[in-house]
This record gives C-alpha cells, sequence and structure tokens, in this order.
C-alpha cells in the first residue's frame, strides 16, 4: 500500500483541483494512445498484459545462472541496470554480495557497461576470474558506448576461461525483438535472448525482462513485484485527480515548479533505497528536461547526508521541494540498551528501538524545512517487499507521464542525450563524425 501526504506542501485542494480538466485531457491520451506502438506507452498496461511464456523462460534462466555461477554481471547503462539495482539492493540483505554462500544462496550481482573507467573493468576482470560467471548484456541496439565497450572485453573474457561453446551458454542477451547489432550477434551465437518491448522506453523498463532476469537471478519474487505493480495498475487509472494520488503528485510538483521550486528532492531514510532514489532520477530527469524546462531531480540518503547538505537544505537557495519515502515498517529493528557510565550522553534513548529513532529524525527533519520553506510531500509504504515496490514503481511511473504532459513536454523522448554522442565520436574519429 503506498500513501501519499500534502499537508506540507503548500499546496491545497483547490488549486490542485484547477487542473482537473488538464489532468483528463491528458488521461485520455494516455488512455486512447497506450496500444499505439509508436508513443511508447507500452508500460500502462505492462502489469497485465506481459509476456507470460516470456516471464517464464526467465525464471528458467536465473534459475540455472543461480546453479552454475557465483557471479551475473549485469551489462546495461541507465534504464538497462537502473531499476534492477533499485529492485535488487532495496529487497536484499544490506551486505548482499559479502554474505557467504550458504547465506546468501544466490549469485552475486554485479554492473558493468555503466561507465568507461579503465581502473573498474580492470578490477572486475581481476574478481571474476576464479569464480563462476554469467553476463546478461541489456541494449536495445547494441551499439551504446559503454556496455558494447564491456560486452566485447567481458565476452572475450568468458569465451577465453570456458571455450566458446561453452560461453555461450552463460551469455544471456536482452535487445530488440528483431534488429540491430545485438540481436545479430545473438542469433548468430544462438545465446539466450529476452525481448526489450519496442513501446517501452528505458527508463520505464524495469518490469520488462531487462529488470526482471537480474531481479530474479538475486531470489526476489517477480511474481509478487508484478502483483504489487497490478494493483497499483488498477489504483491509478481513476481520471479524477481527486482519488488518484499519482496524479495528486503530478500536479503539485507541477504546482511548486511554477512558483519557482525548481528543484525536487527525493530523500530516503533507508541506506537500500539509494539506487531507487537513482532510478527515479533518471525517469523525472531524461522524461522532463527538454525544451528548456523541468523540474531538476536530485537525491539525498538521510539521516547520512543531513551531516552533507542539509545546511544548504535548510538555508540555501530557496528553490528546493522535498519528497520523502517513508517506509512504516521495518524488516529488521535493533533496541538501544542503557549504558551505566552513559559516556556519549545517550541513555534518555535507552529502550527505544532504532527504526523510532529514525523516525523521529525524520520528522523532525521535516519541521525543520517545512519550517524554511521547502514545500514537503510524503510517500509511504507499508514495509519494503515485492509488492510494494512494484506499487511504487508503477506510481512513479504513472506520475511521471503525466507530470511531462502537463509541463507540456514529451515525456518518452530523450534527444538531448545524443549530443554528447556525437562530440564524443567526432573527437574519437569515428568514421562519419
Amino acid at each position: 500500500m503506498v500513501k501519499f501526504d500534502y499537508s506540507n506542501s503548500s499546496i491545497i485542494d483547490r488549486m490542485i483541483y484547477a487542473l482537473d480538466d488538464k489532468v483528463k485531457e491528458n488521461n485520455k491520451w494516455i488512455e486512447e494512445n497506450k496500444d499505439d506502438e509508436t508513443q511508447f506507452l507500452g508500460w500502462v498496461d505492462l502489469p497485465e498484459k506481459y509476456d507470460k511464456e516470456e516471464f517464464e523462460r526467465i525464471k528458467k534462466a536465473a534459475n540455472k545462472i543461480q546453479k552454475d555461477s557465483d557471479f551475473l554481471i549485469v551489462i546495461g547503462i541507465g534504464g538497462s541496470y537502473l531499476g534492477a539495482r533499485a529492485v535488487i539492493e532495496a529487497l536484499s540483505h544490506s551486505f548482499y554480495n559479502m554474505m557467504p554462500n550458504d547465506r546468501r544462496k544466490t549469485p552475486k550481482i554485479i554492473y558493468a557497461g555503466n561507465n568507461l573507467s579503465p581502473n573498474y573493468l580492470h578490477d572486475l576482470l581481476e574478481l571474476i576470474a576464479e569464480n563462476d560467471i554469467s553476463l546478461n548484456v541489456i541494449s536495445k541496439s547494441g551499439t551504446t558506448t559503454e556496455p558494447a565497450i564491456a560486452f566485447r572485453i567481458l565476452r572475450e573474457a568468458i569465451e577465453t576461461k570456458y571455450g566458446v561453446d561453452e560461453a555461450k551458454k552463460r551469455i544471456y542477451v536482452t535487445t530488440d525483438k528483431a534488429k540491430g547489432a545485438l540481436k545479430g550477434l545473438a542469433d548468430e551465437e544462438k545465446y539466450e535472448t529476452f525481448v526489450i518491448p519496442d513501446n517501452v522506453g528505458g527508463r520505464f523498463s524495469v518490469l520488462t525482462a531487462v529488470g526482471l532476469l537480474p531481479i530474479a537471478t538475486a531470489g526476489i519474487d517477480i511474481d509478487k513485484l508484478m502483483e504489487g505493480a497490478k494493483e497499483a495498475m488498477d489504483k491509478y487509472k481513476d481520471q479524477e485527480v481527486k482519488f488518484n494520488d499519482c496524479y495528486k503528485y503530478a500536479v503539485i510538483r507541477n504546482l511548486l515548479y511554477n512558483s519557482g521550486k525548481t528543484t525536487e528532492i527525493l530523500a530516503n531514510y533507508e541506506p537500500s533505497l539509494h539506487y531507487m532514489t537513482e532510478w527515479w532520477k533518471q525517469l523525472y530527469g531524461e522524461s522532463e528536461g527538454k525544451d528548456g524546462k523541468g523540474i531538476f531531480p536530485a537525491g539525498v540518503d538521510f539521516t547520512t547526508d543531513l551531516h552533507s547538505m542539509g545546511q544548504y537544505i535548510q538555508d540555501g537557495n530557496r528553490n528546493l521541494m522535498e519528497t520523502v519515502i517513508c517506509v512504516e515498517e521495518p524488516k529488521s529493528n535493533i533496541t538501544l540498551a542503557e549504558d551505566k557510565e552513559n559516556i556519549d550522553g545517550l541513555n534518555f534513548l535507552a529502550g527505544k528501538d532504532l527504526d523510532y529513532i529514525n523516525k523521529k529524525a525524520m520528522e523532525g527533519t521535516i519541521e525543520a524545512h517545512v519550517s524554511g520553506n521547502v514545500p514537503n510531500m510524503k510517500i509511504t509504504i507499508d514495509r519494503l517487499d515485492e509488492e510494494n515496490l512494484g506499487h511504487l514503481i508503477y506510481f512513479f511511473e504513472k506520475a511521471c507521464a503525466m507530470s511531462g504532459l502537463i509541463l507540456e513536454v514529451n515525456p518518452f523522448n530523450q534527444p538531448g542525450v545524443e549530443e554528447y554522442k556525437k562530440n564524443m565520436f567526432r573527437l574519437l574519429e569515428k568514421p562519419g563524425y
């Protein structure tokens, strides 16, 4: 269950309902175009209309990887890895990759192809040299620079390690269903292949094979993840902004943007949600940052970042709004014991548990920021589990679509990301540039 609280946002219902006609118009456009293959709205009904046959193949492939590999290396950049990493880190042990095999029971998940650092790839090759590995390369085209370079290097390493025939059984390709360099290679080499749907953009793709294969390999129940997303899909169909919390979120952030709050900070109080914030940043930044417009998405991990960014948020440029993700029930808890010496002066907290203390830190921070003219919205989920995370993912996706349409930009393209590539290829003397 996801609950949305905007009582500290400075926005009142009358202001929200003034955009009701705009919301209905945009909702109608989404519903009328969601089956149009050219509109990148395939994620709208995805929790219900996903490919069931492929879904079962994903689970079988994950089971095989779990049995024959110590590591799964996920090769991808942006939406090709952020969603999977967000879910895996949110739902796994905080030190998942450091757990002994008999407690972890599933492969360590490592990420590559999201940077061009020689140090990172060199160290990764050293790390995997003495372990059994599988690769999941994720790319629509197969020619995106960072993952293509990583795949070329890691494919050579795995073929050298196992031989070409055995390596083929350890390489899993998630790519276009019919075209592209990676699809051609996968067909030629007979790698097991999964599909990136034509009508689902990368940043909306976490509930496709793009995210589901790594997530399932980490031992996370993808059936329940999809059930949570399906619940959200049903819940947020209502065109009336009064009854649709994800549309309220979209409207409020736009109202605040128009009042000069041009940066939105997503704050969490659980370290395991760090990559959820990173996924959210891409989702909103790439969807809305166009035509000289857009709310700048930033993220903080509290209470950690209160000791580095707290001063700026409290007293800096007043162009900030804040959205807090609150998890009601912790997966585990610890009670603070009394200390006879009380050297640290914390005996007033004796008998209280850390979740209680963390929640009071959150409440105090919200109060401080609101008093410092940082409007606040709070999104609360019951607990960190598959159903709640699936629900939250869909909440943010649907709200992002509505928010971009209110802003009057196309939330499903990303023309700006091509500019740096042209310059990079020119400087690297790529033919044609």
